[in-house]
Parts: structure tokens; sequence; C-alpha cells
């Protein structure tokens, strides 16, 4: 089987497109389609269905997938050995969030533009299940995930730090100096960002699903509505720490009775290429450092 056929079949059953595939992989969509069909032709077998304008991998399409990447992987990984580049060098896709990508990894992307130059990172932000399937999926490289739990299925994960969250409100609020309660919450103008994230859905776990959010589409949204008393937030400790210290939010006496972990994944079983191994190392050092 070559190499760029394989590579091919795994575009495509990733992002169950020919069109997207051909797309990404720089290829016109005919290309693309003609190298699955060899590949078909090669094995004797049907890798997708094809219905309409729609496609889904065949039971031998989804037998030959974990096949594939680890092939692709270990070409990669061979190549980099041949190569023994002194310089790391490569693309890497890291999924990630808002918070984290503007409080605890300027001082890692920072090391890696000025310590590394040839490593290209590249940064998309999604949050929890979209984050965990886009890393089954092969579609990111490495991704970090802030939850309560530490096992993923199908992911390997080390924890870089427990993430601290505060409740918050503007100076003045009826729940400052008071001892909180769930009741008292409840009672209250509830600010959050979407749904997805892992101290929202928890957050609301605990007061119950009956009580309304007013939702924001960012955690700076949502601190400003905080800090203008629009109502109380719950938001990690380390995206309010400017403002409590400036004086523009209150913490407020409730602690969770949830801990989150910020954590960096990858697919179980995937070799990581030798600059991917580097970021994961020094996220674990430079986050670590943080505090």
């Amino acid at each position: 089987m070559e190499l760029r056929l394989l590579v091919s079949f795994e575009k495509v059953a990733t992002v169950l497109s020919f069109t997207r595939a051909a797309a990404e992989l720089g290829y016109a969509q005919s290309s693309v389609t003609a190298q699955v069909r060899s590949l078909e032709s090669a094995l004797g077998a049907e890798l997708f269905d094809r219905l309409g304008g729609h496609i889904r991998l065949t039971e031998a399409g989804a037998r030959l997938l974990p096949y594939a990447r680890q092939m692709i992987e270990l070409a990669e990984e061979a190549r980099a050995a041949v190569a023994s580049a002194e310089e790391p060098s490569g693309t890497l896709t890291v999924g990630t969030m808002e918070s984290l990508t503007n409080h605890r990894l300027p001082p890692l992307l920072e090391y890696f533009h000025h310590r590394y130059p040839k490593v290209r990172l590249s940064l998309r932000t999604t949050i929890g299940d979209e984050t965990r399937q886009a890393l089954r999926q092969g579609t990111y490289d490495v991704g970090f995930l802030m939850e309560e739990e530490t096992g993923h299925p199908g992911l390997e994960s080390v924890v870089l730090t427990v993430e601290p969250l505060a409740l918050v409100a503007a100076p003045g609020h009826a729940l400052e100096g008071a001892a909180v309660t769930l009741a008292g919450l409840r009672a209250q103008s509830l600010l959050a960002t979407e749904p997805g994230c892992a101290y929202r859905d928890l957050f609301e776990r605990e007061l119950g699903t009956s009580v309304p959010f007013m939702e924001f589409g960012t955690i700076e949204a949502t601190k400003r509505a905080a800090a203008a008393g629009l109502g109380v937030a719950l938001l990690p400790e380390i995206t309010v720490a400017a403002e409590l210290a400036g004086g523009s939010l209150v913490r407020l006496d409730w602690q969770p009775p949830f801990t989150l972990r910020t954590q960096l994944a990858w697919r179980s079983g995937k070799r990581l290429a030798a600059h991917a191994r580097l970021f994961v190392e020094q996220a674990r050092r430079l986050v670590a450092e943080q505090g």
C-alpha cells in the first residue's frame, strides 16, 4: 500500500468529505477520489459508503483506519529520525480554550516562538467534547482540557495544574461578606459562559438545571457584566485575578464542591512527534511554574 493513498484515505475518513479532504491536502478532489478508489482496488474492499452527498466508513474502512493512522505516524517518525534535525520543526495543531490561551499559555507560546521558530503552532479554540472528539479523530495533535475527570476514553493525558475557581460579583453586591449558600445563589442573577465549559456545567449541576443563566460568549464579556452589577459569575481564578486585585470585582464566600484540573491530552497510542513531545514537556514545566 502506498503511503500517499493511506494519507488521503485517513483525511477523508477524519473529515467525512472528499471536498474538504482535498482542500486540506492541497489536491484536486478528483485526485483524492482516484487515490481512495485505487486503495479500495488494492485491498479488494469498499472503504466508504457513498450515500448521495454524504459518505461514511464501511466496516472494512473502520477496521483499516487505526492501521492507516499508525502507518502514517510511523512514517513521520521515521522521517524525523533520519533527518536528525538539530532544531525541532513541524506543525502542531493544538486545541485550547479562551481562559488558557489568554492566561496560562502566553509563557509557553513565547518560549516556543523564540526558542523553536521552526515549530508552527496552530491554535484551535474548542471546549470539552469538541476537543476530545478532535483528538480522537486526529484533527488535533494535542489539546488542553479543563475537566473534573482525569480519565478520558481513547485519550492519554497529563495533569498540568489544579485550576481554582472564584465566585465573583461587583463590589457592594448583596452577597458580599455573607456566607453564600446554594439557596442564596438560586435567588441571584447568574452569569455564565456558553454551555460546554466544565465549570459552567458543574455549577449548573450543583444549582439545579431549572436555574436560568444569563449567557455571554466569552469570559471577558462575563467579567464585564459582573463588574457592571448584572449578577454573579463562577470563573477560573486566574481569569479574574487582575480584577480582584484592582477592586472591580470581589470574591464571594463560596467554595465549589468540585475540583477542575487543567490537562494536556492526545490520542491513545499516538506516537507523538519530537516537537509534540517537546511541547508536552515544556507545558508541564511552564504551567507548573505558574502555580
